[in-house]
């Protein structure tokens, strides 16, 4: 494992910045292997170096996991010189690491989208065969909600293009004269894929929002374009991604 500089190592396990992490140097605050270090520049070793912040062992992170309610308008991507991105919601000391968005999210689609530097974790949770649930909340109009309609959606939608989708779980939520709300459970994310569902029963999804990724549920404290890290309960659901074999 190649050194890194001391202040890069505090700032990467994900409570200080780096602004904050040379003053904690600078104020003697910070030891290596028990000896005080007041260079900001000093290289340690991510894996092997005993580092202590205000008498506090510390350890760099090796992967990160965001929760993101992710607002309409801004893309779920990296960088983009028209749009702007999920990671430009991201505080400066927080974009870093490599983070990308698990899966996408339309340009108007709302809610819970997961950002990581875990590549595996990314891969895992999308692949069909591990059968990751996502539950969205669409309005959709010039829709009628129906048995029947669900029963279409619980066998496999197929869709203008011949497709035929994987079983999905339809619950209707309310109705008015404009439009009809309700659930739908997916263990799929192709392109446009909830919208194009809707369309096949000639309805059109006005508003879109992503409630759930496995047993990741959207915290709904989180206003629109805010985000946390994810909590010890939520990290057992990518353990269990990463562990299961399928």
């Amino acid at each position: 494992m190649a050194k890194i500089r001391l202040d890069k190592f505090i700032t990467n396990c994900g409570i200080y910045t780096r602004s904050q992490a040379k003053k904690l140097i600078h104020t003697k605050k910070v030891a290596v292997s028990g000896e005080i270090v007041t260079d900001e520049g000093f290289k340690v070793d991510e894996l092997q170096s005993d580092i202590t912040v205000n008498g506090i062992n510390v350890t760099a992170e090796k992967y990160t996991y965001i929760m993101l309610n992710k607002p309409a308008g801004v893309i779920s991507a990296t960088e983009d010189k028209t749009h702007k991105t999920v990671i430009d919601l991201l505080d400066p000391c927080d974009r870093r690491n490599g983070l990308f968005p698990v899966g996408r999210l339309d340009i108007d689609t709302e809610g819970l989208l997961i950002l990581t530097n875990d590549g595996a974790f990314a891969h895992d949770t999308l692949s069909p065969k591990k059968h990751v649930s996502k539950l969205y909340a669409a309005d959709v109009s010039a829709y009628t909600y129906s048995k029947e309609s669900r029963q279409r959606f619980s066998d496999g939608i197929i869709l203008s293009d011949g497709y035929k989708c994987k079983p999905a779980v339809l619950d209707l939520v309310t109705e008015n004269e404009n439009f009809t709300s309700v659930t739908l459970e997916i263990t799929e994310g192709k392109f446009h894929q909830v919208k194009k569902m809707f369309e096949a029963e000639g309805g059109k999804v006005i508003r879109l929002k992503r409630l759930s990724f496995g047993r990741i549920k959207l915290d709904e404290s989180l206003k629109s374009g805010e985000y946390r890290r994810l909590t010890d309960t939520e990290m057992q659901f990518v353990a269990s991604v990463k562990n299961k074999t399928n």
